[in-house]
C-alpha cells in the first residue's frame, strides 16, 4: 500500500528537510521537540519517504510482555536490532519515555544502563551502513555525541495559520487574525491549537476575539482562583491615582494592547517595586491586577512557605507558567518577608536572572512586580538601578484621599444607620491607612449593632465611628510596640572576632598560648 504524503506545517517541514539531508550524510540521527509540535508526524513522513521501519513505545510494551520486569534494556536492544536486520532505516519514536525510567537514580536499580544498548545500536548502524533515527524530547548524551540532531522549533504565525486552517477549514480560518492570536499566546502546541479549533469550528460567527477568549479560558492558566480573590477594580482605589496611572502605562498597556505594543515595540517593565507602610493598598493593587489581567497574572504570596521541600518547586512552576504565557506578570507579595532572613538565596539568584533577562526571549517578556514594607530587607543587588525599572510608593492617605475612601465606604452602609458626618471622620483619622478606615467602619457598625440589640437609646452613627477611631488607634499603638520588641529581640549575628573569641574562651589551659 502506498502511503500518502502528510501535510506538514512550516516548522515541521523545515525539520523534515533537515532529516532528509542528514540521511545522506550520517548513520545516526535524532529529532527532538517539545510535546505537541509534531515530532511523530515528521517521523511518519520520513518513514513514508524511506520505506523504513517505525517503532514506538507501544511496540516496546508488546515486546516486554513475557519478559522479566527489569529487562527493559535487553528487550529494547533486541527490538531495535531485529528491526535493523529487516530495514535499512529504522525510526524509534518517543525514546524519552524509556530514558526517563532509566535515569531515575536510586529509584531504578539499573540506572544509566540504557546507555549500553544505545551505544551498541549506534555502533551497529555505523558499521552496517544502516540509518537509525531517534525521536525524543531530550537527546541522551551517548546519542548526542554521535548523531546529527534536528529539532521542530517553536511554532510561528505561519504554523498557527496552517494548523488552524486544517482543522477549521479555509472559510473560518480566513476570518482570524493569526498575528494577534500569536501575540497573545505564542507558546501553544499543535494539540492545543487542534482542540481549540475542534471546539470552535461549529461557531459560524467565529472571530479573533472569541478565539482568544477560548484560549484564555482553556490554555492560558493563571495560578490565581479569581473566585477566591476579592473583586476590586483599579479605578475604585482612592488616593493612589499616580500609581494607577503608572501601572496602566508601564504594565497594563503593553499586556492588553498587543497591536500598539507591536507597532511601537514596547514591553512591560521587567522589574517593579511597590513599597509602602502596611495597610496602604499594596496587596489591594495586586487583587485589582489579578482581576484586570486574569490569565496573565501569577501570584507568589504567603502560601508559598519558605524552607519547605515544595517551596522552590512551586516557585519554579510559577515562573515557567508565566514564561509560557508571556507577556505576563508575576506578583510577589511581601517580598521583604521572604528575603528578611537572607535564607532564600536560590530564589534571590533566580530573580536576578529573570530581571537581567538572561534566560530567553520569553523571560524578557515577564514582568516581576514585588511589594515590600521594608525595602532594607531586600538584597541590595536585587533593587539596584537597572533591575528594578519602576519604583512606586504607597503613602498614608491625605485628607482628600481619606475623604474619597470614607465616602465610598459610607455609601455601602445600610440605610438604617442614617447620615454620617464624613468631615468629622476625616479630621479624626489623620495618619490612618485605607485598611484602618475600613476597619473602623466595621467596628463602628458592631458598636451600633450591640447597642441596638441591647435595646438602648441609639446615638448618631457618627458617634459610633468616632468611638471606633480610638479603638483602631489603640490597636495600632500596641502593634507598633510589639513590633519594636520583636525587632530588638532579633539577635544580630556575631562578628568574626566575637565568633572566634568564643572558641578562645572555651579552650583549655595552655591551648590559647598562655
Amino acid at each position: 500500500m502506498t502511503l500518502q504524503p502528510l501535510q506538514l506545517c512550516p516548522a515541521q517541514q523545515r525539520a523534515l528537510e533537515g532529516l532528509k539531508r542528514g540521511l545522506g550524510i550520517g548513520h545516526v540521527l535524532a529529532l527532538w521537540s517539545e510535546t505537541g509540535l509534531g515530532k511523530t508526524t515528521v517521523l511518519r513522513e520520513i518513514q513514508r519517504v524511506t520505506g523504513g521501519g517505525f517503532l514506538n513505545m507501544a511496540d516496546f510494551m508488546d515486546a516486554m510482555r513475557g519478559q522479566h520486569p527489569i529487562a527493559l534494556e535487553e528487550t529494547f536492544e533486541r527490538l531495535v536490532l531485529d528491526a535493523l536486520a529487516i530495514h535499512d532505516v529504522v525510526i524509534v519514536d518517543d525514546l524519552h519515555l524509556l530514558t526517563n525510567v532509566s535515569s531515575c537514580g536510586d529509584f531504578y536499580l539499573r540506572s544509566r544502563l540504557l546507555d549500553a544498548p544505545l551505544t551498541t545500536l549506534c555502533t551497529y548502524a555505523e558499521e552496517t551502513g544502516k540509518r537509525l533515527i531517534f525521536g525524543t524530547d531530550d537527546i541522551p548524551g551517548v546519542v548526542r555525541k554521535r548523531c546529527y540532531p534536528w529539532g521542530v522549533r517553536e511554532f510561528e504565525v505561519s504554523d498557527y495559520q496552517f494548523i488552524c486552517g486544517a482543522w477549521l477549514g479555509a472559510q473560518l480560518s480566513a476570518r482570524l487574525n493569526f498575528e494577534k492570536i500569536y501575540r497573545f499566546a505564542p507558546k501553544l502546541n499543535g494539540h492545543q491549537l487542534k482542540s481549540a479549533c475542534c471546539w470552535l469550528r461549529q461557531e459560524r460567527d467565529l472571530t479573533t476575539e472569541r478565539f482568544i477568549d477560548y484560549l484564555r479560558a482553556q490554555h492560558m492558566t493563571s495560578n490565581v482562583d479569581l473566585g477566591e480573590v476579592q473583586a476590586v477594580d483599579l479605578p475604585d482605589l482612592k488616593g493612589i491615582d499616580d500609581i494607577i496611572q503608572s501601572l496602566e502605562a508601564n504594565i497594563i498597556l503593553p499586556l492588553e494592547n498587543d497591536e500598539l505594543a507591536k507597532e511601537l515595540n514596547i514591553k512591560p517593565k521587567r522589574g517593579v517595586l511597590l513599597a509602602g507602610p502596611p495597610g496602604t493598598g499594596k496587596t489591594t493593587v495586586g487583587r485589582a491586577l489579578a482581576h484586570r489581567l486574569r490569565s496573565k497574572f501569577f501570584l507568589i504570596d504567603g502560601t508559598f512557605i519558605s524552607g519547605t521541600s515544595q517551596f522552590y518547586a512551586r516557585i519554579h512552576y510559577v515562573f515557567e507558567a508565566a514564561k509560557q504565557n508571556a507577556p505576563a506578570i508575576i506578583f510577589i507579595d511581601d517580598s521583604d518577608v521572604i528575603f528578611e532572613d537572607n535564607e532564600d538565596m536560590g530564589l534571590y539568584r533566580y530573580l536576578l536572572t529573570m530581571l537581567d533577562g538572561l534566560e530567553s526571549e520569553s523571560a524578557g517578556r515577564v514582568c516581576v512586580m514585588m511589594t515590600a514594607m521594608d525595602v532594607s530587607n531586600l538584597p541590595p543587588a536585587l533593587v539596584r538601578s537597572g533591575r528594578i525599572e519602576l519604583w512606586l510608593e504607597t503613602r498614608y492617605p491625605d485628607a482628600a484621599a481619606r475623604t474619597a475612601i470614607l465616602e465610598g465606604l459610607v455609601a455601602q452602609l445600610p440605610p438604617v444607620m442614617g447620615t454620617v458626618d464624613v468631615t468629622a471622620l476625616v479630621a479624626a483619622t489623620d495618619g490612618m491607612t485605607g485598611a484602618d478606615l475600613k476597619r473602623l467602619l466595621e467596628d463602628g457598625k458592631l458598636l451600633y449593632a450591640y447597642e441596638k440589640a441591647a435595646g438602648r437609646a441609639l446615638s448618631s452613627p457618627t458617634e459610633y465611628f468616632l468611638a471606633a477611631v480610638k479603638t483602631v488607634v489603640d490597636n495600632k499603638q500596641r502593634y507598633a510596640e510589639a513590633e519594636e520588641i520583636a525587632r530588638q529581640k532579633k539577635a544580630a549575628p556575631p562578628s568574626w572576632p566575637e565568633f572566634f573569641g568564643g572558641f578562645t574562651k572555651m579552650s583549655g589551659p595552655g591551648e590559647n598560648g598562655n
